[in-house]
């Protein structure tokens, strides 16, 4: 018996310290990443860009596009917060997901990253058509006779674009001046000039044109000159973020370490390709970690006071308040604007004025006077710029009319309404005294 129980403690010791280093040892984070690919090889082919987003602390799951198991939902919620699709030439994708299960994903918050090419198949095309592009039959290609790198062959398909062609945003793209010229072979697209959300981030020159090259052309291209969109973005409006290429090469490692020189009007100097800066910055703002604003504390009170009323009277003088912050490298960071908009809403808005921001904190304020009408209002902020996510912040109020006690006792527009009043008394009383005391002469009564 006294055996038994040194052994079932010792036991029960040895359990303890087992669970104990096992709580206390970091648990790998869950993955947030999806990358779903034509083959596997493309993980070695473009290893400096999945390497760069690993460094980046994304967890990558790789799969096969066409795989039998593949499912974005588990247990009626999303699995992953990203999906990375380098699988251009998919005709269906597997399991669960199709495009409408990918739309779903983008509809509750998730970002997208999709690179076709020029054997593009159905699945990626219906694809692009959800977010407003539209992409040339298969077999096209971009084609530029006049920018095309020496290292073509002969078809003039490995195009070189101008970084000036890149869409003015740096928290798209990055800083523009810093990005060298951008190696691009893919297919071209075309983006919905009926969708606002749509952004055009790189387009062709204006000497290229979208066709076969291995044909001969006898009908009107697809689309030429900068009409041709390489690389396109779209912030849904639930700040959904998704990034659609025409070029599963742009992604590759061959194209990031490249060196670039334009086989006409060049000179002898070759320059280092731009394809992972502008890879690197594209990522980064489509997996949010540029671009993205918080509403933080909003305040509201009369002149004078800290604390806001039950409701505000009409001419009023009212100070509002709301702070705004940035996520930049990891941390939330005051933001920095001058053009942040307050508006005072009824049904129209009555006061529309910028909002200045604190020197020393991430507060902005605005003062103003309440207008001289009664209701129920709104303090709204509705910031919307290229870019960035967007902030809507909207705080109900009430505003009531003056009390009885309030009004002025005189008010300078009915000066002439109280000047016939008095008038009209005094002259009252002058017809009364001479009716009352006015007494006719003997002579008259004679008369």
């Amino acid at each position: 018996m006294h055996r038994f129980l040194v052994w079932t403690v010792l036991s029960l010791t040895v359990l303890t310290i087992v669970s104990a280093q096992q709580q206390s040892s970091p648990s790998p984070p869950p993955p947030d990443t999806l990358v779903l690919l034509d083959n596997l090889s493309i993980r070695e082919t473009h290893s400096i860009f999945f390497r760069s987003l690993q460094q980046r602390g994304f967890q990558l799951t790789y799969r096969s596009a066409d795989d039998p198991n593949l499912s974005l939902v588990k247990y009626g919620s999303h699995i992953y917060k990203n999906l990375i699709i380098f699988a251009p030439s998919v005709e269906e994708f597997g399991g669960n997901v199709n495009v409408e299960a990918i739309a779903e994903f983008i509809d509750n918050g998730g970002n997208v990253l999709v690179a076709a090419d020029s054997n593009v198949g159905d699945a990626i095309r219906d694809l692009a058509t959800e977010v407003g592009v539209e992409i040339d039959e298969e077999g096209a290609q971009v084609i530029d006779h006049m920018n095309y790198d020496q290292s073509d062959d002969g078809q003039h398909v490995l195009v070189v674009a101008d970084s000036a062609n890149l869409l003015d945003a740096p928290t798209i793209v990055g800083q523009k001046k810093s990005i060298g010229p951008i190696l691009y072979k893919g297919i071209g697209m075309i983006s919905d000039q009926n969708n606002p959300l749509v952004l055009d981030v790189l387009l062709a020159s204006s000497t290229a044109y979208s066709y076969n090259p291995t044909k001969k052309i006898t009908e009107y291209p697809h689309a030429i000159g900068k009409n041709i969109l390489m690389v396109s973005a779209l912030q849904a409006r639930n700040n959904a973020r998704v990034v659609f290429t025409g070029s599963l090469d742009f992604f590759s490692d061959a194209f990031f370490t490249a060196d670039v020189q334009k086989s006409v009007g060049s000179n002898s100097k070759r320059e280092k390709s731009g394809n992972e800066a502008l890879a690197v910055a594209l990522s980064k703002w489509v997996f949010k970690e540029e671009g993205v604003l918080r509403v933080g504390r909003i305040r509201h009170h009369k002149a004078g006071d800290t604390v806001p009323p039950e409701a505000y009277t009409v001419l009023e003088d009212v100070v509002f308040s709301i702070e705004l912050e940035r996520y930049v490298s990891g941390k939330w960071l005051p933001f920095d604007a001058t053009d942040v908009q307050l508006e005072f809403v009824r049904i129209d808005p009555f006061v529309r004025q910028l909002l200045k921001k604190s020197p020393t904190t991430n507060t902005y304020v605005a003062k103003f006077k309440i207008p001289d009408v009664y209701g129920v209002y709104q303090f709204k902020v509705d910031y919307q710029r290229i870019g960035f996510t967007y902030v809507f912040s909207t705080t109900q109020v009430s505003v009531r009319p003056l009390q009885h006690t309030q009004y002025e006792r005189f008010i300078p527009s009915a000066y002439p309404y109280y000047i016939s009043s008095f008038s009209m008394m005094f002259g009252v009383f002058i017809f009364s005294f001479v009716f009352l005391y006015y007494n006719e002469s003997p002579k008259d009564k004679s008369e």
